[in-house]
């Protein structure tokens, strides 16, 4: 090879060379210019996605207060603080028995109140939500037929049974692939004998029947922590990033103490008690990720609880929101949530819902938020006795426990007749 092509040739590789090496440098400055949350970060780090899948697979961004029994031989085991993923040997269990459904059949509400007399697992959501929902808070996947609120795993048969309750009137019934024996070595890692159903009061008692057959109570009462609510100071830069306004927005007015703003078509409306309210229209929609035109009711559930502990940041105490219901209709998806602490749920004395969402397929057409920080007080007033609690309930409520938010500076604990 003659002088002058080798020259060339090492001419043309020492500027590939240089070109190579100048963009890699620029492209590390962008890289950590954007920060360690931008999507490129994530994409050339090699985790964002992964990690983003395992959060989906698992349910984590996903949580509900949920009342627990475990019942053997024994006696039964009940918590009424529990939140939902933090018991791993329940999770595990729930999750092999959704993974192994078979088709469900209606049955009667004896059938279900005699499957809790023998070894089973109950969970209680509260309220009814979609299969497909409660599959993602136990870390698998599920249709969004039927609803239920509770679940009820039973060792009547091997394998085992899982009965289905929406808190009214249906209930449902369904083999499964999992094993007496599993089951039974779930309940054998729990004390039993801390907790008794309404149904389990006996035939003499005066209180027997009286009150609905599954209210679960602890046989020593407990005494909650007394908390401290306040409404907060709005971050209206916070709330207007993530709502997609200009947070340097002149177009803004007072109106009986409640500020508004309007930016392209869409309104926030920001009142003086802590309630923000959202409307949407115009340019700049307010949208949630789905993979199609319109999100499933897990997509919507994921996407809006999401959204609305982004806008609640700036103001966290120890509140969790959890989803109550979710209702499908043609394009529109309608989402409600409440409050609870350390599994406990707080009510308002007006029945509100702490935060109330519509989509438009994947568009926020309106948004109610009610924004309250509770942080733990004092040590609370002692519950009344259950005996006197139960004597003082009208026939055939439910009695159970919760925070009762009548707007003051303290929260107390007390029992709640729904």
């Amino acid at each position: 090879m003659s002088d002058k092509r080798r020259q060339r040739r090492d001419f043309i590789q020492n500027m590939v060379i240089t070109v190579l090496t100048v963009s890699a440098v620029l492209l590390f400055a962008q890289l950590y210019s954007l920060g360690a949350d931008s999507p490129l970060h994530r994409i050339l780090a090699g985790s964002g996605q992964a990690d983003a899948s395992a959060a989906l697979a698992d349910g984590r961004e996903l949580t509900a207060p949920v009342r627990l029994a475990v019942s053997g031989p024994y006696g039964r085991y009940g918590s009424i603080t529990a939140v939902s993923g933090e018991d791993e040997a329940l999770q595990t269990l729930l999750r092999e028995v959704l993974g192994s459904t078979d088709t469900f059949s209606p049955c009667q509400q004896e059938a279900f109140l005699g499957a809790l007399q023998g070894s089973c697992v109950y969970w209680d959501y509260l309220s009814p939500l979609p299969l497909s929902i409660l599959a993602r808070l136990a870390g698998t996947t599920g249709p969004d037929e039927p609803s239920a609120r509770c679940l009820l795993v039973s060792g009547e048969s091997d394998p085992v049974t899982l009965y289905l309750w929406d808190g009214g009137e249906s209930y449902l019934r369904c083999a499964t692939a999992v094993s007496l024996k599993n089951l039974e070595q779930t309940v054998a890692r729990y004390e039993l004998g801390s907790a008794v159903f309404a149904t389990d009061l006996a035939p003499g008692d005066p209180n027997a029947g009286k009150v609905a057959p599954c209210s679960l109570f602890l046989t020593a009462t407990p005494q909650l922590p007394e908390l401290l609510g306040e409404t907060p100071a709005y971050d209206d830069s916070a709330l207007l990033a993530e709502l997609g306004f200009n947070p340097n927005t002149k177009n803004r007015y007072t109106d009986n103490g409640t500020e508004v703003i309007s930016e392209g078509g869409r309104s926030l409306r920001l009142r003086p008690d802590g309630v923000l309210t959202y409307q949407s229209g115009g340019d700049g929609a307010l949208t949630i990720d789905a993979a199609g035109e319109q999100p499933t009711m897990e997509e919507a559930a994921v996407g809006v609880n999401a959204l609305l502990e982004r806008l609640l940041a700036p103001y966290a105490g120890e509140e969790k929101l959890y989803l109550t219901a979710i209702r499908q209709s043609g394009a529109l998806t309608a989402l409600r949530f409440g409050y609870q602490v350390g599994g406990v749920p707080v009510r308002f004395a007006d029945g509100d819902a702490a935060a109330e969402v519509t989509l438009d397929r994947g568009v926020v057409s309106s948004l109610t938020l009610r924004i309250r920080r509770y942080t733990p007080g004092g040590s609370g007033t002692p519950l009344l006795p259950l005996r006197q609690a139960l004597a003082a309930a009208g026939d055939g409520v439910e009695l159970a426990i919760g925070y009762a938010d009548r707007g003051g500076s303290t929260v107390s604990a007390s029992w709640l007749a729904d």
